[in-house]
């Protein structure tokens, strides 16, 4: 008889169906569940530690927390700090300790997106961590050193999870295509397309099959790879404006312009546009590589850097993005020194130490009658009026400060010019200190 009031259940997604029901079935992750490796010696020694399993989307990790549950009969108690708060967390304390003491069964109690909780949420995990009522794992996407404080940090390994590479999703797919999704059927160009959409993440290739397998509808043959650009919108690659792969993507794009290697600097500048950054945002950064890496060694470089700036500003994209390109690859091209830069942070860190010294009356301006009776300006060389336009040997510095040398220009691009009239100046200060 059918209960004409009963709630129908969701069919659960593709992504949901086919999450591993135990270790074997894990696709991925091998420095972690490998022979030997630190996850799988978990496992098999049967004693479940507190935990943070910090990695990209769809990789595993709430997953592998579920497969710990079962392995070692424990409860599970899922939160997720996105949706949670001190109510929660209190609650599913309550519930650990009803369950040992009902069953004497122990608890795993995992947090998604552990991150988002303040220190003050985190803290309160600590002292039934440390009683052992409950084993924590936390999942992050976000650095843990940065995102989970250090007391919690203390009392839980650390585990890294990477993103699943082209063979891993390959085999995701097989899995999918040769199950669930028997009747769909992709041609070679088709894989190759949706593996590059899923971007290492399980769950969004999961996802996006089912979306395929729905406008395919009853499509005979073989789904080609324009198909799945037509079926598709435009893909955003896995990109956080505020998180690690964003910093991580420009450390790669500063460290190419830095390393003169033209071709990954532009790849990185284009995935990061590609996967949504403001492109004036980079332009920013790159008028910063312009001055740290390059200086006075070619400095055309801040110009052109400049110009791209403002060239993206009036054109938009992505007529603009094209300057932001041929800045990036000037910029890697270019002669490079961070001269400038380690004189700037040298002599801001003397200035910071050091006392507020007076400025010497012959640098002193002055104005005034009484500014000239009182020394102010007195025997100033005027340079113009001094053979090569220098005069040789004079004093710039307050009275009494130790002698420095901060800007220390390399034999490279113009500042090897630089380099040879500071040399020839030196010389001519050695000259007027002995006459």
């Amino acid at each position: 008889m059918t209960d004409l009031f009963a709630s129908p259940k969701p069919a659960a997604p593709l992504a949901e169906a086919m999450r591993p029901q135990s270790l074997a079935d894990v696709v991925g992750q091998p420095h972690l569940l490998g022979p030997g490796k630190p996850l799988r010696l978990a496992f098999d020694a049967g004693k479940p530690h507190s935990m943070i399993l910090w990695g990209p989307p769809g990789v595993g990790k709430t997953t592998l927390a579920r497969l710990m549950a079962n392995a070692f009969n424990a409860e599970f108690i899922a939160l997720s700090a996105a949706f949670s708060g001190v109510k929660e967390i209190r609650e599913a304390v309550q519930r650990a300790e009803n369950v040992l003491a009902q069953s004497g069964r122990h608890t795993i109690l995992f947090v998604d997106e552990v991150h988002r909780f303040n220190k003050g949420q985190q803290d309160a995990f600590l002292p039934f961590v440390e009683q052992g009522l409950f084993t924590f794992i936390g999942a992050t996407t976000e650095n843990p050193s940065f995102e989970v404080n250090s007391a919690l940090l203390s009392r839980a390994a650390v585990y890294v999870l990477k993103s699943l590479g082209e063979d891993e999703l390959e085999q995701l797919l097989q899995r999918a295509l040769g199950g669930p999704l028997a009747g769909v059927k992709l041609d070679a160009n088709a894989r190759e397309r949706l593996i590059g959409l899923a971007d290492g993440d399980a769950r969004r290739l999961l996802n996006l099959l089912e979306i395929i397998q729905t406008a395919a509808g009853g499509t005979e043959g073989e789904i080609d790879g324009a198909f799945i650009e037509n079926a598709l919108s435009r893909n955003l690659r896995r990109f956080d404006k505020g998180g690690d792969a964003f910093y991580d993507q420009i450390s790669a794009l500063h460290k190419s312009v830095r390393g003169s290697s033209p071709d990954a600097a532009l790849y990185w500048l284009l995935r990061m546009l590609d996967g949504g950054a403001d492109p004036l945002y980079l332009g920013r950064r790159l008028v910063r590589m312009a001055t740290e890496d390059i200086g006075l060694a070619d400095p055309r470089a801040l110009r052109l850097t400049l110009d791209a700036c403002e060239t993206y500003e009036r054109l938009g994209s992505p007529e603009g993005e094209l300057a932001l390109a041929q800045a990036v690859i000037y910029l890697a091209c270019a002669a490079k020194s961070n001269a400038v830069y380690a004189a700037y942070n040298e002599a801001r860190a003397f200035i910071g130490k050091d006392q507020s010294r007076l400025v010497p009356e012959h640098l002193r301006n002055a104005p005034t009658k009484l500014m000239k009776q009182l020394g102010y300006g007195r025997e100033y060389r005027y340079a113009h009026d001094e053979p090569d336009a220098y005069a040789a040997a004079e004093n710039y510095f307050p009275e009494g400060m130790p002698g420095v040398n901060w800007y220390r220009p390399t034999p490279r691009g113009l500042e090897g010019k630089i380099s040879e009239k500071l040399a020839h100046l030196r010389e001519l200060d050695k000259k007027a200190k002995k006459s």
